[in-house]
């Protein structure tokens, strides 16, 4: 579950304070959206959910490996946005591109950096309003594609810059396209749900 964080007497945190935050409090998950406002994560993912994210990202891992170009980075991973926002995803990938801009100090910190691909997995504590209005976010502020999967629904919903988004059963190959290319991932091999 994720809820708003109040602070009083502080209007909005600077980006050396968020990290600042964030370290000092290593067992919460933390997001700032674009109006300044802070939301934590306060309960830790159940298993299922853990184990369906591990799923997801070994599967973005071995077909990284193959290709070698990029970098995929898990649910701990922070990025600042070009709204202000810092928003944490499920799964990111960066192309190496991108990744080679980095100062080694910005890669050991959250980076002021659009992956090129996330992944939402929604929990059974998640608002699904909620995830899809964060998708939104992803693609307006840059992201190339992005998946958001529902696994009580077995679907996934893929948003892609200035398309309406597609819905695909589990049972369908989800493809990389021009962003992931040569992947591919039929979540209903890989996922329990």
């Amino acid at each position: 579950m994720i809820v708003p964080l109040h602070i009083p007497q502080l209007t909005k945190f600077s980006d050396d304070e968020l990290v600042a935050f964030c370290m000092a409090n290593p067992e919460l998950t933390v997001e700032r959206d674009e109006s300044g406002q802070l939301f934590i994560s306060i309960s830790p993912t159940y298993a299922l959910t853990s184990s369906n994210n591990s799923e997801l990202i070994a599967e973005l891992v071995l077909w990284n490996r193959r290709k070698g170009n990029g970098k995929v980075l898990e649910s701990s991973g922070g990025f600042f946005l070009p709204d202000t926002s810092m928003r944490v995803p499920d799964v990111a990938w960066v192309r190496n591109e991108q990744w080679e801009r980095l100062t080694p100090a910005e890669k050991k910190s959250f980076p002021k950096l659009t992956p090129d691909f996330v992944i939402e997995l929604k929990s059974d504590t998640d608002s699904l309003a909620e995830l899809q209005k964060k998708m939104e976010k992803w693609i307006g502020n840059g992201v190339r594609m992005g998946w958001l999967i529902i696994p009580e629904n077995a679907e996934t919903h893929i948003y892609l810059p200035g398309s309406p988004v597609m819905i695909q059963p589990f049972e369908a190959l989800l493809e990389g396209g021009g962003v992931l290319p040569g992947f591919g991932v039929r979540l209903s091999e890989i996922l329990e749900y």
